[in-house]
């Protein structure tokens, strides 16, 4: 079983960087980043262009400042509205200017790693370099460059607010959260389902039983779990791990039954079915799904989310090879992303229309965030800003009624998981 102190994180590590030419501490270079990440809006994609190629030529300077004539690598991460091929054209810009400068690019080993933010607000983009040589203090530059005036405000996306709310804290790995009734709450761990109950005088949840897991071969070294309310007359609950179904009774106090299984996850119920077998020996969907998304399985991936159409329902799948798939039953189409990590799921709303991805990010240093997107056609569009957490996003599960998300993060310097609930709100 895995130590609770540990982690796995399923997604790739970027860097991310923070604001102007000093050094910060770590809190306010998180906070720089915050600040940023909420106020980059959501915008249609325009060319990078000759203004964005002056902000990378002024980066590329400072940098420069800094470097010296040194060897050096270089990261490059988007918090913009830039399409990959438009975040390319900027990474070749910044990079060649760097050349000019005396500056080498190199994955070989080098004197400084720089990592570089691309971020903006409705007026401006907002550029910002993190400089790290050895193991001094980082030091952080920035540039601004106002945007073409007939690209300001006039973004087709809808104003969304991704609304977080703290659930539960623990040392103990968290792989779901479920709630039962008004009063009740389950929380699923490697070890346990533990049911809590809310006193209301206390105004705190308290313990009311722990149900054990039994499983007789070790857990995956990254492992997942799901938690799924039945609330009929058999059973509240299952509870999936790798190989393992676990399934409560009906009454208090509650007994639960654990055995070893093959069956598939429901990743989503009424009125998108979909349920998906999972690897017992890794943390993975291996492409075989009920009903099918396409004529032959699906490739391996590691979260899916559902797109309603006006007659059918396509479905984006986070893959293991790094990719975002959309599948519409024929075929399977790749689809261009900014930064998506590997966890993604969809929530019912009354905004735009209606349905919204909730997708994880590709991580940096200060923690993941999640984002809200529309999918109109095969390019998705964020339609809020990003959430930001203090750790890694370790799992992101719909609630059986599609309204709402449950999100768990890994604060590796506090050493605990949090779960949170995330909800949507128009135009706020």
């Amino acid at each position: 079983m895995k130590d609770s102190r540990s982690h796995a994180v399923y997604n790739a590590r970027i860097l991310i960087p923070a604001m102007p030419t000093r050094r910060l501490s770590p809190s306010r270079f998180a906070g720089c980043l915050l600040f940023l990440a909420m106020a980059s809006l959501a915008a249609p994609a325009q060319s990078a262009g000759p203004l964005a190629g002056e902000a990378a030529q002024q980066l590329a300077a400072k940098i420069a400042a800094i470097t010296g004539r040194m060897g050096i690598s270089l990261e490059v991460s988007n918090r913009s509205s830039l399409s990959s091929p438009q975040v390319e054209e900027v990474r070749r810009t910044l990079q060649n200017a760097l050349a000019a400068a005396g500056v080498r690019v190199s994955s070989e080993p080098v004197s400084a790693r720089v990592g570089v933010t691309l971020s903006e607000d409705l007026q401006s983009y907002v550029w910002i370099g993190e400089i790290q040589r050895g193991d001094d203090a980082p030091t952080v530059v920035m540039v601004t460059q106002a945007r073409p005036p007939d690209s300001r405000g006039k973004s087709d996306a809808i104003a969304l607010t991704i609304r977080k709310t703290s659930l539960w804290s623990q040392s103990t790995r968290i792989l779901d959260v479920a709630f039962w009734g008004s009063a009740r709450m389950l929380v699923l761990d490697p070890a346990n389902v533990t049911v809590y109950q809310f006193q209301e005088r206390e105004n705190r949840w308290q313990v009311e039983q722990t149900l054990p897991i039994a499983h007789a071969r070790p857990w995956p070294r990254d492992l997942r779990g799901r938690l799924l309310l039945r609330n009929d007359q058999d059973h509240v609950f299952d509870a999936y791990l790798p190989g393992v179904l676990c399934r409560s009774s009906q009454n208090m106090p509650l007994s639960m039954s654990c055995a070893e299984s093959d069956d598939p996850w429901p990743l989503y119920t009424d009125p998108y079915y979909l349920n998906a077998f999972f690897s017992t020996a890794r943390n993975f969907f291996t492409g075989a799904v009920s009903p099918p998304i396409l004529k032959n399985s699906a490739v391996p991936f590691f979260s899916a989310a559902p797109v309603p159409r006006d007659d059918t329902v396509h479905w984006l799948i986070a893959g293991l090879d790094g990719q975002v798939h959309l599948l519409d039953g024929r075929r399977d189409t790749l689809i261009a992303r900014t930064g998506w990590g590997s966890d993604m799921v969809s929530v019912h709303s009354n905004c735009g229309s209606g349905w919204q991805v909730l997708a994880s990010s590709n991580g940096g240093p200060t923690g993941d965030f999640i984002r809200a997107y529309e999918v109109p056609d095969r390019e998705p569009a964020p339609v809020s800003l990003p959430v930001v957490f203090s750790g890694e996003i370790t799992a992101l599960w719909t609630s059986r009624e599609y309204n709402t998300a449950v999100a768990v993060s890994h604060d590796v310097e506090k050493e605990t998981y949090e779960a949170f609930r995330l909800t949507l709100a128009c135009g706020q």
